[in-house]
């Protein structure tokens, strides 16, 4: 979920998780020289995330175009795209997964910079409760 709201990896306390963020963000720039530094990922993703009237910022896309890792809303719900899969999302973990309908157009929650570095590599970790619900072991659970 913190992808979801427009948070990056700690570069602190989630060293390796964050270098793989970066990496995965500077795929977009191949021929930047100076470095890319965590504040100037922070003002962006502030800026996709926050308009300027404090409103989260959302947009419309289709389902079948978003990578694995991404939250949407469908019907007032939260959703993890996983696969060919939604994951319901709940504030007590996934409650359940649905099949992933095709030609739906759907509001996206994660930012688009963040939903750019997911289809440029970075491989989002899902909430344990993950597991439960979803019968693959294809999923990289976030170790709490």
């Amino acid at each position: 979920m913190a992808l979801a709201a427009g948070h990056r990896p700690c570069a602190e306390c989630r060293r390796e998780r964050f270098n793989a963020f970066k990496n995965a963000w500077k795929r977009s720039e191949p021929d930047r020289a100076d470095p890319l530094l965590a504040p100037e990922i922070d003002a962006e993703l502030h800026r996709a995330r926050i308009d300027s009237r404090g409103r989260n910022v959302t947009y419309q896309a289709s389902l079948n175009s978003l990578p694995d890792g991404c939250f949407v809303q469908i019907d007032g719900s939260s959703y993890l795209v996983w696969d060919e899969s939604l994951l319901l999302w709940s504030p007590q973990g996934y409650l359940k997964e649905d099949r992933r309908p095709a030609g739906l157009t759907v509001t996206v929650l994660t930012p688009e910079p963040i939903v750019e570095c997911i289809r440029r590599g970075y491989q989002p970790e899902i909430h344990k409760s993950a597991s439960t619900v979803v019968g693959r072991p294809s999923i990289r659970l976030l170790e709490v």
